[in-house]
């Protein structure tokens, strides 16, 4: 399944929109900062499909029946690009625990490309909500082979991704080999080039908020 949070207008597509553009893009701390808030909208959807239970909550004046989330997710990024949108996701799952992959492209001379996965920290995940985030989902390769890594070291109940700008080629493509995994989407862009880049896209996500790197 696949929701794209700007299909009715809302902040989102502001953001959305901001994230595209050349001249608000040379702002790296408000390109950050709207990664962080698509994250926190993606988030407060996610929760009202998670199980709740009732607590006694005790107050300075008596007690109060509440509702709590039953179980914390775990909240997953792809390094580097991803940490913006986890950190918003963090801003409302604040009791979440976290998991880091480092998965990024590694290029060949022919400008062909392969995933490289080289490291992953996380808690037991076997039967718990995991939400991964990630900027962009182009391709879709690196997030695919990250839902399998993941799945390799336990069972999730359920997978969630997040994602400011994907591409339905992209989206396809997950959904071929994951269709379990739910995706949350701040838009949906319809072109990819020859070379894995979403059109129109926003550029590099890593290099936009934290500056530019070395080739790999």
């Amino acid at each position: 399944m696949v929701i794209n949070l700007s299909q009715n207008h809302s902040l989102v597509s502001n953001w959305v929109g901001e994230l595209r553009s050349i001249e608000v893009q040379t702002d790296r701390m408000r390109f950050r900062r709207n990664l962080e808030r698509i994250a926190e909208i993606a988030a407060y959807e996610i929760s009202q499909e998670l199980e709740w239970e009732e607590a006694e909550i005790q107050t300075p004046l008596g007690t109060a029946t509440c509702k709590k989330l039953k179980h914390q997710p775990v909240l997953a990024t792809i390094l580097r690009a991803g940490l913006p949108m986890h950190n918003g996701m963090l801003n409302y799952f604040d009791h979440a625990d976290n998991a880091f992959i480092s998965a990024y492209r590694k290029h060949h001379r022919d400008g062909t490309f392969e995933i490289s996965l080289e490291y992953m920290s996380c808690p037991p995940i076997a039967g718990r909500v995991v939400i991964i985030s990630d900027p962009m989902l182009a391709t879709g390769a690196s997030l695919v082979k990250t839902i399998q890594y993941m799945k390799n070291e336990g069972a999730p109940s359920q997978i969630h991704v997040v994602t400011a700008i994907a591409c339905s080629v992209g989206i396809e493509y997950v959904q071929l080999e994951q269709p379990d995994v739910k995706i949350w989407c701040g838009e949906i862009d319809e072109e990819l080039t020859a070379k894995g880049y979403i059109v129109p896209g926003l550029g590099d996500a890593g290099d936009l908020a934290f500056g530019s790197k070395m080739q790999q």
